[in-house]
């Protein structure tokens, strides 16, 4: 017989959400006038995976939640990873509203105070160095920047990246990540990419051997004089895979042997997430290039950047950006109170410890649900691996979409990737009283499904 692998890949995308428990939450959950807006909702828009069917019809969003138009409300542990000041922040709001009345477009071979301001700011936090950037106003063009700047450095067309990765929704974003269900019916994809398997520590070929995985790495670069750039999430964000430092030390090294950039991707793990500015800062490595983005526009305005090394400035001849918002005035405003909110609100400092409090819950529940296989996290990303069995590892997906519905029912959103594992990812300026109301109405969607251990 023969293998669908769309079907098998809607099943394996948890967050598509196609079974029976859609139709019972919109028989349950939704009144007439929401209902009657998804169904518009539907009629205009293209359907697309993981974003059609909707949930809700939202009117309003603020600090940790989201509030429907039927006055339901949500603790928002996903929000696309752009809330880490959270939703409506008041100082960022009153800086676009400033900046409203200035100036409000940059046109080419223009600058402006904000971008220059913005620029020297987020170069304050980055390695000695790493001081040179572009602005654009997606995650996914940064990538494409990223890939075009290695080729004009190396001068070589090849990168390698890993399967299952996703660095954004662009033709050739697609082409260096792997998640196959972006690169159906696509045809041929960007050349010259060749990816490998990701050190995932609690399943996958390499079972947590690192120096497996390292040796496999070498084993490619070694192959191929005309790799140029290695590609890679610091932490996968989808499902919150963390290499450890050993990892990317070695990674960093195999990459200053064979002469290959390393271009970093925390478009959705920046500015605090971790508990540091940046992810890398974690394992004691520098990237070659970085990739900014989601939460860099405080949640309201699209703002994304690369920030690289000085010595790559040497191509003023090429076009490696020149996107028409590349100096935005209010993305620039974005950025530059995101920075200035972290630092006022020692986020940094309080994400460690929401860490220690979210690790001890976590676990906690890990002992005392058969469901949960694995937890892992830091900072203010965790991820929740369900198996039906902890021997075999098999996928609990049906029971991870049961979770899902259940605690939206009881007012808390957060995604489900890779079929079976539920990401908790919320607004970093996130209450205490706040989280423990979040993994209370996880705890009892967990009893509800009978899962104790």
């Amino acid at each position: 017989m023969k293998h669908d692998r769309h079907n098998a890949e809607s099943v394996v995308e948890g967050d598509i959400n196609l079974t029976s428990a859609r139709g019972e939450w919109l028989k349950e959950e939704v009144n007439d006038q929401t209902k009657e807006l998804l169904e518009k909702d539907a009629k205009y828009f293209l359907h697309q995976s993981m974003s059609t069917p909707c949930l809700d019809v939202l009117k309003n969003c603020e600090g940790s939640y989201l509030e429907s138009i039927s006055g339901k409300r949500y603790l928002d542990f996903h929000g696309n990873n752009v809330h880490q000041v959270g939703f409506s922040h008041p100082k960022m709001v009153s800086a676009l509203m400033g900046q409203l009345q200035e100036l409000t477009f940059s046109t080419r071979r223009y600058t402006n105070e904000k971008a220059i301001q913005f620029a020297e700011k987020l170069t304050s936090y980055t390695p000695k160095g790493l001081n040179r950037i572009l602005l654009t106003p997606n995650g996914s063009s940064s990538i494409s920047i990223a890939l075009k700047l290695a080729r004009a450095v190396t001068g070589k067309h090849k990168v390698v990246s890993f399967w299952d990765s996703f660095h954004g929704a662009n033709l050739d974003a697609i082409s260096v990540g792997g998640e196959s269900i972006f690169q159906e019916h696509m045809g041929p994809l960007m050349p010259g990419v060749e990816r490998i398997p990701p050190p995932i520590t609690y399943r996958g070929i390499f079972e947590g051997n690192e120096e497996k995985a390292l040796e496999y790495l070498e084993h490619v670069l070694s192959k191929d004089d005309e790799i140029g750039a290695f590609l890679a999430e610091t932490i996968r964000n989808t499902d919150v895979q963390i290499p450890s430092a050993t990892y990317w030390q070695g990674a960093r090294e195999l990459c200053d042997k064979y002469g290959v950039l390393l271009i970093l991707d925390e478009i959705p793990i920046a500015f605090g997430r971790t508990g540091k500015m940046f992810a890398y800062e974690l394992f004691g490595i520098e990237p070659d290039i970085l990739c900014l983005g989601k939460g860099l526009g405080g949640g309201i305005v699209p703002q994304a950047a690369i920030v690289t090394r000085e010595e790559y400035n040497r191509f003023g001849h090429i076009s490696l950006g020149h996107y028409t918002h590349e100096k935005s005035p209010l993305g620039s405003v974005a950025g530059l109170t995101l920075l200035e909110i972290i630092e006022e609100e020692n986020l940094l400092q309080k994400v460690k410890a929401d860490e220690e409090f979210m690790k001890k819950a976590l676990y906690k529940m890990h002992r005392k649900y058969s469901l949960i296989g694995d937890v892992r996290g830091v900072g203010l990303l965790w991820g929740i691996e369900l198996v039906t069995n902890r021997t075999t590892k098999e996928k609990a997906t049906a029971e991870a979409e049961e979770i899902m519905y259940e605690c939206l029912k009881n007012g808390l959103s957060f995604k489900v990737s890779k079929g079976n594992v539920l990401q908790l990812s919320p607004p970093l300026t996130i209450s205490r009283e706040e989280l423990e109301k979040a993994l209370e109405i996880l705890n009892e969607a967990f009893l509800k499904t009978n899962a104790i251990a």
